[in-house]
């Protein structure tokens, strides 16, 4: 499937700028919005800040991207939006999978009889590590 058709099947027109940026984020996996914006001016100068940060909005609202804010208070954006946890250390973000991690935090929530357990949307764990 090609980029403007997930775009498109995510509810989004396919414009070139969409196209681009994800494109973008699909190479880069992680990213901040400072290396996204200079990505993005540099292949074209004439795309706004405001029209990146919009499409970036939009994606997120769309379920084609997601959010993650590193200790440092840092935000990046991150193409796996699927439930998986993340390892930080210095200024790089690396994704880290385990579903029995994820199934043991649910199990653990169930046996606390945590209250919305069935309204979870996804469990992510943050990893920090200091060197």
């Amino acid at each position: 499937m090609n980029l403007g058709e997930i775009i498109k099947i995510a509810g989004l027109k396919a414009t070139p700028q969409r196209k681009m940026i994800y494109e973008l984020m699909t190479e880069s996996g992680h990213s901040s919005i400072d290396e996204i914006i200079a990505k993005v001016q540099q292949k074209n100068p004439e795309i706004t800040v405001s029209t990146i940060y919009r499409i970036l909005d939009s994606f997120c609202r769309a379920g084609l991207l997601s959010k993650v804010t590193h200790p440092s208070g840092k935000c990046f954006y991150d193409i796996t939006v699927y439930t998986h946890h993340h390892v930080f250390m210095d200024n790089k973000i690396t994704d880290y999978i385990d579903p029995e991690l994820t199934t043991l935090i649910q199990e653990h929530l169930k046996k606390k009889s945590f209250k919305h357990l069935d309204s979870i949307k996804s469990i992510s764990i943050q990893i920090t590590i200091n060197n």
